[in-house]
């Protein structure tokens, strides 16, 4: 029998722990559950891991990770690139770019409502637990910087500059895109989510001005 890494074994370990919080929510994401959704002995799991907290830990910083290939703003479109140095090229419009962004998230969001699930679930559970609280700063000081990563290269093709820090701007988005990602999947409802996307890159792009 093929012997797994320390390393192979942790990994295979968090991705079934996403698989069973995902389906069944922390409470029930016991130790038991997660060896037998990896197929693993339960030496297994404490040759990997010191404790369930250990791993859930590990399990945030997983999926925000997952988040960030995904997160908010994508780039332009190929051709407008590929145009950067004919003279009647044209920038995009700022609501465009940040609507193009939000229409990617959503798109993430809708392929794996299951990862988002977990994702709400685990903020959750680390704001109950007094010895967890920091996992939830973390991950939304993670979600912050990645959003202002993100305003700051949508203004830059935009050729506009934000009047605020981009650092307010990025709370902003980051509030939005959970309104969003909360509503749709409470509702499934495509058509209200652009609605949102709308209001949310017209009202976005109003904090900013042409460079």
């Amino acid at each position: 029998m093929t012997r797994i890494s320390a390393t192979d074994r942790r990994s295979a370990l968090v991705r079934s722990a996403l698989v069973v919080v995902a389906a069944r929510g922390v409470a029930q994401a016991t130790t038991r559950a997660i060896v037998a959704e990896a197929g693993m002995s339960l030496a297994s799991f404490h040759y990997a891991f010191n404790s369930r907290d250990e791993l859930i830990a590990e399990l945030v910083g997983y999926v925000v990770d997952r988040e960030a290939t995904a997160i908010l703003l994508e780039e332009v479109d190929a051709d407008l690139d590929h145009g950067t140095h004919d003279d009647h090229w044209e920038r995009p419009i700022l609501a465009q770019v940040l609507r193009s962004g939000m229409i990617r998230y959503l798109e993430h969001v809708r392929a794996d409502p299951m990862h988002e699930k977990a994702m709400l679930e685990l903020t959750q559970y680390a704001l109950r637990d007094p010895g967890l609280e920091h996992l939830a700063r973390a991950q939304y000081r993670r979600y912050h910087a990645l959003a202002a990563e993100a305003l700051a290269t949508a203004a830059s093709r935009s050729g506009t500059v934000w009047r605020l820090p981009v650092a307010d701007v990025s709370r902003l988005l980051v509030a939005l895109t959970d309104g969003l990602t909360l509503t749709w999947l409470v509702d499934r409802d495509d058509l209200a989510a652009m609605q949102l996307i709308d209001f949310s890159a017209n009202s976005l792009a109003a904090l900013a001005e042409p460079a």
